[in-house]
C-alpha cells in the first residue's frame, strides 16, 4: 500500500514541485508550493462541485425521505426499496459526496507529505523522474520574507488560524440562536456545540500545530484554506443559489398542481 501511494501520488507530486522550481525565477519554493497548491487543487474542484451537487439534490428530497421514514417505520426493508426509487428517479447516488471525499483525502495527504519530507533545500534525485531537471536554484527564502525551511513562523501559524476561522464560518450553517423557552433539542444543542468548536477552537488548534511544523506546510494549509473560501464563495453563487432556487420553483409548481387536482375533485 505504502509503494502504491508512493508511486501514484507522492513521487509524481514530488516531482511536479521540483519542476516547478526549476521553472520559476529564482526557483522560490514558496511560488511553487502556492503553484502546486492551485494546481491540485484545481484538479480535485470538478468533485468538489459534484459533491455540492449531490448535498442539494439530496436536502431537496429530505421530506420526501421523512415521509417515507415515517411511513414504513416497522418496516426496514420496505423503506428501504421505496428510497432507492426516490434516488433513482431523482438520478441522485447518495454516497457520492463521500466518495469524493475519499478520492480527495490521498491527494491531499500526498501533497502534504510532499512538503513535510520533501527536505528542501536539498533535493532526492532517487525520486526524480528523468526527464525532470534539478534545479540549479532552490531558494527556501519565500519573497526574500520567510524562510519556509524553518522549523516555525508565527506570522504563517496566524495565517494558516485567520484563515481557517473564515473557511468555517462560510462552509459550516448558521446555527439559530436558542430561545429561552425552548424545549432541550439534543440535536440542535450539538450542532450548535460543534459550529463554536469548528469556527473558534479548531482554528487554534491549526495555529499551535503548523507553529510546530516545518513552515512550508503551514505556507501550503493557508494557500489550500485560501482557495477553499474562494470555492465556496463562488458554490453559493454559481452552483448553490441557483439550484435552490429551481428546486424552490419546482416545489411551488408540485403545490399549485396538488391545489388544482384538489379543486377538480372537488367540483366533481
Amino acid at each position: 500500500m505504502k509503494e502504491l501511494f508512493n508511486t501514484v501520488l507522492y513521487q509524481p507530486l514530488y516531482n511536479a514541485l521540483i519542476g516547478l522550481i526549476d521553472i520559476i525565477p529564482g526557483g522560490d519554493v514558496g511560488l511553487a508550493v502556492i503553484v502546486l497548491t492551485i494546481l491540485v487543487k484545481l484538479v480535485l474542484f470538478p468533485l468538489s462541485k459534484k459533491a455540492v451537487y449531490a448535498q442539494i439534490k439530496m436536502k431537496a428530497i429530505q421530506p420526501e425521505l421523512d415521509a417515507l421514514k415515517e411511513k414504513y417505520k416497522d418496516n426496514r426493508e420496505e423503506m428501504g426499496r421505496a428510497m432507492l426509487d426516490i434516488y433513482k428517479k431523482e438520478k441522485i447516488n447518495p454516497f457520492s459526496s463521500i466518495l469524493v471525499v475519499f478520492i480527495q483525502i490521498p491527494v491531499i495527504l500526498a501533497l502534504y507529505f510532499v512538503f513535510l519530507r520533501g527536505g528542501l533545500p536539498s533535493i532526492n534525485l532517487e525520486m526524480l523522474y528523468s526527464f525532470i531537471p534539478v534545479p540549479t536554484d532552490v531558494n527556501v527564502n519565500f519573497l526574500g520574507l520567510i524562510d519556509v525551511s524553518a522549523s516555525k513562523s508565527v506570522l504563517v501559524a496566524f495565517l494558516v488560524a485567520i484563515t481557517q476561522h473564515f473557511q468555517a464560518r462560510l462552509s459550516f450553517p448558521v446555527q439559530p440562536a436558542k430561545k429561552a423557552s425552548a424545549k432541550p433539542n439534543f440535536k440542535d444543542d450539538m450542532m450548535r456545540g460543534m459550529g463554536i468548536q469548528i469556527k473558534w477552537v479548531l482554528p487554534v488548534v491549526f495555529f499551535f500545530v503548523s507553529y510546530t511544523l516545518i513552515t512550508v506546510v503551514g505556507l501550503y494549509w493557508f494557500v489550500s484554506n485560501l482557495f477553499t473560501i474562494g470555492q465556496e464563495i463562488y458554490m453559493r453563487k454559481h452552483v448553490r443559489k441557483p439550484l435552490e432556487e429551481a428546486n424552490a420553483s419546482s416545489e411551488k409548481i408540485t403545490d399549485v398542481e396538488v391545489v388544482e387536482e384538489t379543486k377538480v375533485e372537488k367540483s366533481n
